[in-house]
């Protein structure tokens, strides 16, 4: 059906015209044609591998298989492993829509309506759709309950589902103009209005996205129930619930960024939206307060949000470790959709630079270059225990990745009345309509690695706006809004000329402003000062003193071991004077600048504290590019100063051995890497731990280079505890290697068991090729190591 049929089939439905929104509205990825050599290529990816491959994951891992069964279109049993795996689903039928807008595909659009076939028979008659209850398995689900909803501010997922299905509906309908999808998402919607509200169910949804799915629905719709309901799951919050889900406080209350990263930005995303559409002001004074505690205190320089892996959530104020940083996917994506919604709220470009160093960095990062690995946290640090997966149980990011995609060239301009955004910087062209007329923009640049940006400006007639040109604060100094981080180097200046002549520029929040009567073929030439810049963090970030970071534009950069000597970083030190160069390898990581500068390499020698330390060579790249040339050590934070560096180990019998362990884990260096813990539940350096495994045995091995005499071990134990899963162990024992056969040390001292310390224990010499670290782990807990030292 033609989009404006269905529309006019629609208005029964529509109660009155909106009169309240946001007062600047995003113009849609689908009149914006992107043609650059930096996203063009990352969207193909998208649509043309990592489209199809999700599915073919969703098929191979039960998602599609839990719909069939709810339809009873195959055996009565639960295929995958979380109450929100439908929403993989989801999310892929909105990733497909909007990959159909931007290319038309007619194979993918006749599976869409098959897939969306089989989710209509898997929707119970009132509109209820949850697989994992609908399904009704032999041995339920923990999370579900006993009863539709009653979970769902704890484990359920009922809602966020719904959420989901929402927004995967709203970008069909909008993509072909069908409403089969959309009838079923209405139909739920309906059912939640019946079942929700003030004295009938009063439950807010423990993960949220539901209220921005339903903002969605009263757009297409104009039914005014659906935006109601969204603003009663945000108003019937707090103040006593969890502040992992943000229950703790009224939302309208809530002046600080707490708990989960991912359900934190979804809903401050809502807020934005009930706020826009109702105008509430109170709603508007929360996310403003809450986005300055983020931005001023918890913000990652690659925009990444969630510091801590305890919950994946925010930790305090400026705690953003590097080695540990959780900063998921999914809380760059819904980091995105925030601060766009808070430039549309108010109009500055603030806010469009942290939605920026986000898109550019912590979020790309999430994505392989070849569109089938992934990264549910992106640490700041490694020494090869990170490594990009192809699939997780819990794939909600490798899912929100292809939905996210496509729709990139929808944050690049937005309008308000006559006045015209550019936001972001890439070849493009579009086609916008101003209440003064039609305009036609073409954009031409080699950003990020060039700082020269041409817009041609296309009018059928003499037509008067406002062209405001974004202003990036990395041009001005400035990485992110306040004072989390600075950089040392003065900027040149920003220069902009009109049809060849310098322009003065008039800065309003931010941008540039040009308000003029454009005519047909006139032409802008931005120059933004593209070098290399030192950032420093607060002297407050205590991860990264003696440190710094290097951004060129808006790319942040690290160090990879791929490209240093011996394929190590963390023991570089680079003079925060060093000069650094830039170069475009066109060949390297689907082509990059890459820095280089002089640095040190600093290696620790035995039975002395003193550092050889030699010249060499260090190279920088992209930090979103890093790990896809396999897994190693990576630094994004550089020590200028030697205290802040990690000298590579000396040749202890340790760190010479061969280390393997009774599970496979790229954690496992760690246990002979030389670096100090600050006590037990250190995070921030690497680790080795047998979670899941609880009240088993378990070890640890040392092949040694070559015969060694050895008389004592020292364990530092991992034990997260009183909120993760490893604790000390129960009992450990300590065997050597003789004629083929393990046997037990002949102790002088009692095996210690203790926290934040080394456990020491002397036995009787012993001559061998190999030790083993035998651990029986608690009853109901895991254990792990830091370091294992051998003497």
């Amino acid at each position: 059906m033609h989009i404006k049929t269905l529309l006019v089939t629609l208005l029964p439905l529509i109660c009155k015209s909106q009169v309240k929104d946001y007062p600047i509205q995003p113009v849609s990825f689908t009149q914006v044609k992107v043609t650059d050599n930096f996203w063009q290529p990352k969207m193909n990816v998208n649509a043309t591998i990592t489209i199809p491959y999700i599915l073919e994951m969703c098929k191979k891992h039960g998602r599609i298989d839990n719909f069939l069964a709810a339809a009873g279109k195959r055996e009565n049993k639960v295929c995958s492993e979380f109450t929100f795996d439908d929403t993989d689903v989801y999310k892929w039928i909105e990733g497909a829509s909007y990959a159909l807008q931007v290319a038309p595909n007619a194979t993918l659009s006749k599976y869409l309506d098959s897939l969306i076939d089989i989710i209509t028979q898997a929707q119970e008659p009132d509109g209820y759709l949850f697989t994992f209850r609908t399904i009704k398995a032999a041995k339920p689900h923990d999370w579900i309950g006993d009863k539709r909803w009653i979970k769902d501010s704890i484990l359920s997922h009922e809602l966020y589902n719904s959420g989901h299905m929402y927004e995967a509906a709203y970008a069909h309908f909008n993509a072909t103009g069908k409403k089969n999808l959309l009838n079923i998402a209405l139909k739920n919607a309906d059912l939640l209005c019946k079942d929700f509200g003030w004295g009938k169910l009063e439950i807010y949804p423990g993960h949220q996205i539901v209220e921005i799915g339903l903002a969605k629905l009263y757009r297409i719709t104009g039914n005014k129930k659906y935006l109601d309901l969204a603003k009663f799951f945000l108003d019937v919050r707090g103040p006593h619930g969890d502040a992992y889900n943000q229950a703790n406080k009224r939302v309208v209350d809530q002046t600080e960024a707490v708990g989960h990263a991912v359900r934190a930005a979804y809903m401050y995303s809502g807020m934005a939206d009930i706020a826009a559409l109702t105008g509430d002001t109170a709603y508007l004074k929360a996310i403003d307060a809450i986005w300055n505690d983020v931005v001023m205190k918890k913000l990652y320089i690659t925009g990444g949000i969630g510091a801590t892996n305890n919950g994946e959530a925010f930790g305090d104020a400026f705690y953003l470790p590097n080695m540990s940083a959780y900063a998921e996917t999914c809380a760059a994506i819904a980091n995105v959709y925030w601060n766009s919604r808070m430039f549309l709220l108010h109009g500055d470009a603030k806010y469009i630079d942290v939605l920026e160093r986000t898109l550019y960095n912590g979020l790309l990062s999430g994505m392989s270059l070849n569109g089938t690995k992934f990264f549910y946290p992106n640490p700041l640090a490694s020494v090869g225990q990170h490594d990009r997966s192809p699939w997780f149980s819990c794939a909600c990011c490798i899912s929100n990745m292809t939905r996210f995609l496509p729709s990139v060239p929808g944050y690049v301009y937005a309008q308000n009345k006559n006045n015209l955004y550019v936001n972001l910087f890439m070849s493009n062209s579009s086609t916008i309509k101003l209440p003064a007329g039609k305009v036609q923009l073409m954009q031409t640049t080699n950003y990020p690695w060039d700082g020269h940006i041409a817009l041609q400006v296309d009018v059928a007639k003499p037509t008067t706006f406002a062209l405001h040109i974004r202003i990036p604060g990395w041009a001005e100094g400035k990485p992110v809004p306040g004072e989390l981080y600075s950089i040392d180097e003065q900027p040149q200046k920003v220069t902009i000329a009109i049809n060849g002549k310098p322009a003065t520029v008039k800065v309003e929040k931010g941008y540039a402003v040009f308000q003029r009567t454009w005519q047909k073929g006139d032409n802008i030439t931005v120059e933004l000062p593209m070098q290399p810049q030192h950032v420093y963090a607060s002297e407050q970030v205590k991860a990264d003193e003696g440190r710094f970071a290097i951004q060129y534009g808006p790319v942040v950069y690290c160090l990879e071991g791929w490209d240093n000597k011996d394929s190590l970083v963390q023991n570089i030190i680079v003079d925060k004077n060093a000069p650094m160069q830039v170069s475009y390898a066109g060949n390297v990581l689907n082509g990059i600048n890459r820095i280089t500068m002089p640095g040190t390499g600093a290696k620790r020698q035995l039975n002395t504290t003193d550092l050889i330390t030699s010249e060499q060579t260090v190279t920088a790249i992209p930090y979103y590019a890093w790990d896809n040339r396999g897994p190693g050590e990576m630094e994004v934070w550089i020590p200028y100063s030697q205290a802040a560096a990690r000298p590579q180990p000396a040749p202890t019998i340790a760190y010479t051995s061969k280390v393997t362990a009774s599970i496979r884990s790229r954690s496992i260096m760690s246990v002979h890497d030389q670096l100090e813990p600050a006590d037990s539940k250190d995070n921030s350096v690497p680790y080795f731990h047998w979670w899941p495994k609880k009240n088993s045995t378990e070890w640890v091995q040392y092949d040694f280079d070559s015969e060694h005499t050895v008389s004592s071990c020292k364990v530092y134990w991992f034990d997260d505890g009183p909120w993760g899963g490893c604790r000390i162990p129960a009992k450990w024992t300590i065997y050597y290697m003789k004629d083929g056969q393990w046997l037990p040390v002949k102790n002088a001292t009692a095996y210690e068991i203790a926290k934040d310390k080394y456990n020491t224990v002397s036995f009787e010499p012993v001559k061998t090729t190999a030790l083993k670290l035998e651990v029986q782990l608690p009853v109901d807990y895991a254990s792990g190591v830091h370091e294992w030292i051998v003497e």
